[in-house]
C-alpha cells in the first residue's frame, strides 16, 4: 500500500489531509515539526511526502534540502500559504517536485499526488529507455542514436540517467552536481552547462534548439523525453 508522510503543523489541516488520503486508500503518517519530519523521512520508507513550508523547528525548505542532501529521492509536494514566485522557485531549486498554494481543493491535491506517484513508478533503474531516435541501455551503459553507438563520458551518462529518472521535473544545477559529481566536488554551474552542451550534441537533432533537454532560466534543466 502506498505510504504518504504528511508534514503539517496545523492540526485541523493535518487531520483533514489524513482523513482524505486514507479515504483514497493511502497509508498516512502525520508529523507536525520539521526536525521530526526530516528524521522520520530518513528512517522510514515513504512513497511521497506532503511538506508544508511554515513549520516549527525547521521550515519546509530546510527539510527538503536536508533530505535531498542525504540522497532521498522520494517525491516531495510542497504546500505553501504564499503565492510568490520566489518561494516556488526556491522550493524547486532545493529539490521539491511540485507545489500547491493554500487554500487548495482536494481534487487538485489528489491529481497532483497521482501524477507524482505515476512518475516515480516509471523511473527506469535498468533495461532500456527510448526517446525519439535515441535508445539508452542502462544495463550496458550504452547510448545509440539511429542504431549507431555514441560514446558518452561517465559524467554525461550519469547526467542523462538523472534526467531520465526525473523526466518532466526541473533539476537545478545544484542537484545535478550532487547527483553526478557527488557532494565533495569543485564542479561549478559553468561545468554543468558545458557537459549538458556536449550531451545535447549527442542526443539532439538540433542542439541549438533542443527538443528534449531544455533550459529553464533561473531554475535549471528539464528533460522532456
Amino acid at each position: 500500500m502506498t505510504r504518504i508522510l504528511v508534514v503539517e503543523d496545523e492540526p485541523g489541516i493535518a487531520l483533514g489531509l489524513e482523513d482524505d488520503l486514507k479515504m483514497e486508500g493511502y497509508m498516512v503518517e502525520t508529523v507536525g515539526d520539521g526536525i521530526a519530519a526530516a528524521r522520520l523521512a530518513r528512517e522510514s520508507s515513504f512513497d511521497l511526502i506532503l511538506l508544508d513550508v511554515m513549520l516549527p523547528g525547521k521550515d519546509g525548505f530546510e527539510v527538503c534540502r536536508e533530505l535531498r542532501r542525504h540522497g532521498l529521492d522520494t517525491p516531495i509536494l510542497m504546500l505553501t500559504a504564499k503565492a510568490e514566485e520566489s518561494e516556488k522557485v526556491m522550493g524547486l531549486e532545493l529539490g521539491a517536485d511540485d507545489y500547491l498554494t493554500k487554500p487548495f481543493g482536494t481534487r487538485e491535491l489528489r491529481a497532483r499526488i497521482r501524477a507524482l506517484l505515476r512518475r516515480a513508478a516509471g523511473e527506469p533503474e535498468s533495461g532500456c529507455y527510448q526517446f525519439g531516435e535515441v535508445a539508452v541501455d542502462f544495463d550496458r551503459g550504452e547510448l545509440r542514436r539511429r542504431g549507431q553507438v555514441l560514446e558518452l563520458t561517465p559524467l554525461e551518462f550519469k547526467l542523462l540517467a538523472l534526467f531520465i529518472r526525473a523526466r518532466g521535473r526541473v533539476l537545478s544545477r545544484e542537484r545535478l552536481i550532487e547527483g553526478a559529481w557527488g557532494p565533495n566536488t569543485f564542479a561549478s554551474d559553468r561545468i554543468v552547462d558545458n557537459h549538458i552542451a556536449n550531451l545535447r550534441k549527442k542526443i539532439e537533432a538540433d542542439p541549438a534548439n533542443p527538443r528534449y533537454l531544455r533550459n529553464l532560466r533561473g531554475l535549471g534543466y528539464r528533460f522532456d523525453g
